[in-house]
């Protein structure tokens, strides 16, 4: 199944987006999800992971402004996003093990 994510945008520095990411099928619930981003140009890098108990980490770059979290019986991630930064600008894909890579969204911080 493929993941699709939405909720990107064009935010100004220091604000807020919430990302939204939904799967198909019945595989969701077992799943480690996480949140990837790549910048124009980089290779792509974890952002954040939620296991299946809920529990969470996350990159030291979002650490402090960014939650992710989970709804088992929508097959839906989400990744809260505050205090957003210039280089927090990207394409963000979720993964999961059983899943293929999305078309991601995108997400641009500039004022």
């Amino acid at each position: 199944a493929q993941p699709v994510e939405s909720g990107g945008g064009l935010v100004q520095p220091g604000g807020s987006l919430r990302l939204s990411c939904t799967v198909s099928g019945s595989l969701f619930s077992r799943n480690l999800m996480s949140w990837y981003r790549q910048a124009a140009g980089k290779q792509r890098e974890w952002v954040a992971n939620i296991d299946n108990d809920g529990s969470t980490s996350y990159a030291t770059p979002v650490k402090g402004r960014f939650s992710i979290s989970r709804d088992n019986a929508k097959n839906t991630v989400y990744l809260q996003m505050n205090f957003l930064k210039p280089d927090d600008t990207g394409v963000y894909y979720c993964k999961g093990i059983d899943y293929v890579w999305g078309q991601g969204t995108q997400v641009t911080v500039s004022s």
